[in-house]
């Protein structure tokens, strides 16, 4: 028991750092264009480079999974994380940021495709919903955190602290790039990870049918089928816009509101990634009262006024609409996901691969966001995302899952429920 908990443990904390490291660069964008005079075109390259790792690694993970297990695997991820966040901490540049989040990304794909498997069989399946929430929440937990720690390292490297980890960044960060720090700190974090995973001993996992991935005859089927990809579109949509908001909202704060990214903007994508894990919480019961469906097009009609308020409006309530674009956005990954596979009925393995492979929508519509921006300004281009949105919303329309998802009739049932 004493080692399953240990295990239990080292995976929410996977999941932490996995966010930890994935979420960080919404609050350094406007750092990296001053300190590299980017263009917001250019800019749109450096979530391109960490998110397209997803679309080229989510499938083979899953067969290296099967071939090498799971602790090579997770040595492996953790290790070209160690390797990606030195690669720009030591080399501060503009093409060793392309380079070292491209590495980085790869690591991520590869932890998410691990983590799932090994959390069913280190907690029991019985309890694997349980754990999978307290793993979202690890994942949240990270993302509220990460912009704070980006906030806490600029304002205090060179102001005279002797906190001795800030006098030790200080000899290896550039007076002039004190975001820079984030990257080294992440080399130190993947470095402790993998040195903790060689001392663990994990537990065999027997992957389930629905977990395994097929490159033959089974991914050849479902790519034959319309639906399939336009689930795969709706994952592409979600993720390109959350990104899309997390990744441009502190350079829009910055450039339309005078809003200093190191403290307001970054606290803005904190509250961002809060509300987007509460919203989580509450999607859980909605989820158990109304038709999943329905649940999705009610979230993405209130992400769509958030992002319009936050484009059009003034004062602090622009800062409130962007960060409670979170708490809307909250509950489309895990109803996408579910209506697809509900609407398949076989190969769910190869189909998640397929449809996590969409997470690359992360990589493009920043991109896009940052080229129009440079045509037609930040805040013009942002209102590209309202397509994303709207596609989302057609989901909720056309979706014809072969299961519904299960509800109750009550709240009074839901509390009741055993």
């Amino acid at each position: 028991m004493k080692q399953r908990t240990l295990i239990l443990l080292l995976i929410f904390l996977i999941f932490f750092v996995i966010s930890l490291m994935s979420n960080i660069l919404g609050p350094i964008i406007p750092d990296l264009i001053s300190s590299f005079s980017l263009s917001m075109g250019l800019a749109g390259f450096l979530p391109f480079s960490f998110f397209v790792a997803y679309g080229v690694m989510s499938l083979p993970s899953g067969l290296l999974v099967e071939k090498y297990r799971e602790k090579r695997i997770l040595l492996l991820a953790f290790f070209l994380g160690v390797l990606g966040a030195l690669v720009f901490a030591l080399n501060p540049e503009f093409q060793f940021a392309l380079i070292s989040l491209f590495i980085i990304g790869v690591g991520m794909a590869m932890l998410q495709v691990v983590i799932n498997p090994l959390l069913r069989v280190a907690g029991g399946e019985e309890h694997f919903a349980f754990n999978s929430v307290l793993g979202q929440l690890a994942f949240g937990a990270a993302s509220f955190m990460s912009p704070w720690l980006y906030s806490y390292l600029v304002q205090n490297l060179f102001s005279g602290n002797d906190f001795f980890m800030i006098r030790i960044l200080e000899k290896w960060v550039p007076e002039s790039m004190p975001w820079v720090s984030v990257y080294f700190l992440f080399a130190v974090i993947a470095l402790l990870m993998f040195l903790v995973i060689t001392r663990v001993k994990f537990p065999e996992v027997e992957l389930k049918s629905d977990e395994k991935v097929n490159l033959g005859r089974d991914l050849g089927r479902l790519l034959s089928q319309g639906k399939v990809w336009l689930f795969f579109l709706g994952v592409f949509c979600y993720v390109g816009t959350e990104q899309g908001i997390a990744n441009w909202v502190s350079q829009y704060l910055q450039d339309y509101h005078g809003v200093d990214p190191a403290t307001t903007g970054a606290q803005v994508i904190s509250y961002f990634w809060g509300l987007l894990t509460v919203g989580c919480l509450l999607g859980l019961v909605l989820l158990k009262l109304m038709d999943s469906k329905r649940v999705l097009m009610i979230f993405t009609l209130g992400a769509m006024v958030c992002l319009g308020m936050g484009l059009l409006g003034s004062g602090a309530m622009v800062l409130v609409a962007f960060a409670l674009s979170g708490f809307f956005l909250s509950v489309m990954w895990s109803i996408l996901i579910s209506l697809a596979l509900n609407s398949v009925d076989f190969a769910h393995g190869t189909l998640a691969g397929i449809l996590c492979s969409g997470i690359m929508g992360g990589a493009v519509m920043p991109l896009i966001v940052g080229g129009l921006a440079d045509w037609i300004g930040l805040q013009s281009a942002m209102f590209f995302l309202f397509l994303p949105l709207a596609y989302i919303f057609s989901v909720g329309i056309w979706a014809k899952p072969l299961v519904s998802n299960a509800r109750v009739s009550s709240l009074k049932d839901l509390f009741s429920a055993k």
